[in-house]
């Protein structure tokens, strides 16, 4: 009996479809938040004043000021702004339907508040599941991506940002509420927020460093961040990417993914007590080669030559089960192999 496919091409119109509303969201240098809303005139004092009435977050109405009622232009303006995002909307709603990984609400909220405080054009990365899930609508492969109440946020080296974002504030800004997650220890900072109830949205910061679990400041983000080793490799490559999530399309910078690949592996062998999480790097990881092989041809070899060591002879260890889980894509398999092979 043939072996399952991983993974199914989208079809070639339809991921244009998403490539159009990936371009038209970077045309846009700041993304209205919540709904698309509409304008709204009210007058105070005898003088009108046009506001744009939205739901910024689950039964949370807000009106923000535009302009004075005689100021045609910045209503214009606004008014546009509005109908691009009813467009925006309309298309992420068809692309969810065609199999596209769209992120919650919450997530929106949060990642459009990251993108209009510059905080990706700064050199933040998005990493972990929902970067799989983006990588997964970058490249135009429809497979299952396990939903996900974490978003992982990751830096190299520190943003390139005007002045200091403060984290927290910028988190709570969302109007959804967050709280800081305590740290591991007596006194020890905290690197996560999280929103209330066991399945509330967390937000982890994410470094590189050689000790798992070791605690470094972010400056610029007047916050602390988790330790992980090798995320210098996986971070110094990122691409231009985008995330689908509610009825927004957000700009996002993601990782490379033949580099994903490659660090999701050695992932899976440093999750000793979450076998849960190591199943789940493993198939992320067989997945994206599956993906990868069929498009682009020696990506993955390209990406291990400049792995660390270690990196790669972890993966190694998880060689026979990469290579059954890929049995239904035998050019990953192979690419996978012959790299193994000679570690």
């Amino acid at each position: 009996m043939p072996a399952t496919p991983l993974y199914r091409r989208l079809e070639l119109n339809f991921h244009t479809q998403y490539a159009e509303a990936r371009e038209r969201a970077r045309t846009e240098p700041d993304l209205l938040p919540g709904t698309p809303g509409s304008l709204t005139l009210r007058t105070i004092t005898g003088q009108g004043y046009w506001y744009r009435r939205y739901k910024a977050v689950a039964g949370k109405e807000v009106e923000d000021f535009v302009c004075r009622q005689d100021d045609d232009a910045a209503r214009q303006a606004m008014q546009q702004r509005i109908d691009a995002a009813v467009w925006m909307q309309s298309q992420v709603r068809q692309l969810r339907t065609l199999g596209m990984q769209v992120a919650d609400k919450d997530a929106a909220r949060l990642l459009v508040e990251l993108h209009n405080r510059r905080l990706f054009a700064g050199g933040l990365v998005l990493v972990g599941t929902m970067a799989y899930a983006s990588l997964l609508n970058d490249l135009g492969a429809i497979a299952t991506a396990a939903r996900t109440q974490d978003i992982d946020l990751a830096r190299r080296r520190a943003l390139k940002l005007a002045a200091p974002v403060p984290f927290l504030e910028t988190v709570q800004a969302t109007l959804l509420e967050f709280f800081p997650v305590p740290g591991l220890g007596p006194g020890a900072p905290s690197i996560s927020v999280k929103r209330p109830g066991a399945e509330g949205l967390r937000i982890d910061v994410l470094v590189p460093g050689e000790d798992i679990g070791g605690i470094q400041p972010v400056p610029e983000l007047a916050w602390h961040a988790q330790a992980v080793p090798f995320f210098d490799y996986l971070l110094d490559a990122p691409h231009a990417g985008a995330v689908l999530a509610g009825g927004h399309c957000i700009p996002a910078n993601l990782p490379d993914p033949a580099r994903f690949v490659w660090h999701k592996l050695y992932s899976s062998t440093r999750r000793h007590a979450d076998t849960a999480k190591a199943r789940k790097d493993l198939q992320q990881a067989a997945v994206l080669a599956a993906v990868l092989a069929e498009l682009d041809d020696g990506a993955l070899e390209e990406a291990a030559t400049a792995a660390p060591p270690d990196v790669l002879q972890a993966a190694q260890t998880r060689l026979a089960m990469l290579q059954q889980l890929l049995a239904g894509h035998p050019a990953a398999a192979d690419a996978i192999t012959a790299v193994l092979v000679r570690v």
